[in-house]
């Protein structure tokens, strides 16, 4: 499990960034715990790391807040 903070959330849109090693990692809403809508930008998040199934590049996955 990575850990990383977040940088970006726009909660209109769903989706937001987190950075982790110096790198920004998109992150989608359905990647947060059920229930779950949002996260406050400079919160740190304990996550996985997988690849997109329509961009084919590195997005969060099983986001938790540590």
């Amino acid at each position: 499990m990575k850990i990383g903070q977040v940088k970006k959330w726009n909660a209109e849109r769903g989706f937001g960034f987190i950075v982790t090693d110096g790198h920004d990692v998109f992150c989608h809403v359905s990647a947060l715990p059920v229930g779950v809508k949002s996260l406050d930008v400079g919160s740190h998040v304990g996550f996985e790391i997988e690849i997109g199934s329509r961009t084919g590049k590195p997005q969060a996955s099983n986001v938790r807040t540590v």
